[in-house]
């Protein structure tokens, strides 16, 4: 069952479309910098948090990356979007919970990968190598 058969096609779009805004949003950030609408520039929180500074370029890529990938009408490109989203979320859930932040600072992140894990649920391939063999074009 893939997300276009779960809800009319529109919504899904429309949801998947806010998505990578959001994590474009994120990426943006990343590399901004100085200080963000999110507060402090991010070149300052990772090493606070306890990663290297140029860190925030790795993930900031991997978030710009997955916002394309969720957007191609492809499942295998939202399945691969989603997976990798998953193992960055994952790192970002740890870091607050590691850094003890508050539930306003620590709230976007594990709602973020509860939805990328119902996406690549939602768009997972039936074999493993339709997310690595391109695509056949009729």
């Amino acid at each position: 069952m893939t997300i276009a058969h779960t809800w009319p096609g529109w919504v899904a779009t429309a949801f998947l479309w806010f998505l990578a805004l959001e994590f474009s949003m994120g990426a943006i950030t990343k590399f901004w910098p100085g200080p963000t609408f999110f507060g402090p520039a991010y070149s300052i929180k990772f090493p606070e948090w306890g990663w290297p500074a140029w860190s925030r370029f790795v993930v900031g890529g991997i978030e710009g990356v997955c916002a394309l990938l969720l957007v191609i009408p492809f499942h295998e490109a939202r399945f691969l979007a989603a997976a990798l989203l998953i193992l960055v979320l994952t790192g970002a859930v740890v870091t607050h919970i590691i850094n003890h932040h508050g539930p306003k600072e620590s709230t976007a992140a594990p709602l973020h990968l509860a939805i990328m894990v119902i996406i690549a649920l939602a768009t997972w391939p039936p074999h493993w190598t339709d997310v690595v063999q391109p695509r056949q074009w009729s």
